[in-house]
């Protein structure tokens, strides 16, 4: 029986694909099969990925349209059926043991529903010039309404108990790259499942090399797709008359207020100031969806009057 999915959303990276694909199926220890979700407007990626998975019967690839990360995500959870399962990015390479220490995880805790893994920087990028997104933990965590709660997590490497995603229905698919409101699909499907009672662990032995090299032109489009999603992502449960949700959302603009004040004061210290004006932009064009307030999911525009009763 398959203990384990893969889950591995792509578009146009046919040439970063194999090697993150690649680095999954040399995985031991643990039973799985690995799926990849294409929204390529081409078949370099087709080519690709098939011809792994005729050498390597558990690797499967499917394409969808129109493309967005969320959407890839929620494909991924329908078309497999294993009690666990993983995603990572296709600039992604997991460590030998990624599987198997995520299964450990999960079993070392029978009430743990999602955890989030290490993402670490690749010594042959530590002298480029650039931005990697990172993600580190120092130390394994247990988030929960006992143990305390924060928003921590990066979507390059997670997984889930598949019983979590039936109870909460899946990632926001306005929110995701791709979508209308670029990022937090990760952070939003945290918070619901936290707000249900689930336990989130952080674990720095589940550790995938993050690849993914932003320059100096594509790193301010980058922190303003974050920004747009995280504004995004407080103001749907904001607008639900949450109060936690509020109250984090006034943290997040008085961090960053004060890492940009200390900017100003030192030019050496990066500027926030894209970030922020972002974050106000995610909160205004969030207004232009209606939210289901049951489910907590923002609604097509195109739905807005057929849910009036739920939404927000």
């Amino acid at each position: 029986m398959v203990q384990i999915s893969v889950v591995i959303p792509t578009r146009g990276r046919p040439d970063l694909i194999g090697r993150s694909v690649r680095a999954v199926l040399t995985n031991r220890g643990a039973d799985f099969d690995v799926l990849v979700i294409d929204q390529s407007d081409d078949d370099g990626t087709a080519r690709a990925v098939n011809a792994l998975a005729a050498e390597d019967g558990r690797l499967r690839y499917a394409h969808t349209v129109p493309p967005g990360l969320s959407r890839a995500y929620n494909l991924g959870v329908r078309m497999t059926s294993a009690p666990i399962i993983a995603f990572t990015d296709d600039d992604c390479v997991a460590a030998p043991d990624w599987i198997a220490a995520i299964v450990a995880a999960f079993a070392s805790d029978q009430h743990a529903e999602m955890l989030y893994g290490r993402v670490a920087l690749p010594t042959e990028l530590e002298t480029s010039t650039g931005h990697v997104p990172v993600l580190p933990i120092p130390r394994a965590e247990r988030l929960d309404t006992r143990n305390g709660f924060r928003i921590y997590g990066m979507g390059a490497n997670f997984a889930v108990r598949r019983g979590l995603m039936e109870r909460i229905g899946g990632f926001d698919e306005v929110l995701g790259g791709g979508g209308p409101l670029r990022s937090s699909q990760d952070f939003d499907l945290q918070y619901r499942a936290f707000r249900i009672g689930a336990v989130v662990l952080l674990r720095p032995e589940i550790v995938f090399d993050h690849y993914g090299l932003r320059d100096s032109i594509q790193w301010p489009n980058t922190l303003r797709a974050y920004g747009i999603g995280d504004g995004a992502f407080y103001m749907k449960h904001i607008r639900c008359g949450d109060a936690a949700a509020a109250l984090m959302f006034g943290r997040r603009v008085g961090r960053t207020a004060v890492r940009q004040i200390r900017h100003v004061l030192d030019r050496r210290r990066p500027s926030h100031a894209a970030y922020l004006r972002a974050l106000f932009a995610g909160v205004r064009e969030s207004l232009g969806f209606p939210v289901d307030r049951h489910s907590r999911l923002y609604l097509p525009k195109r739905d807005a009057g057929q849910t009036r009763r739920s939404v927000a």
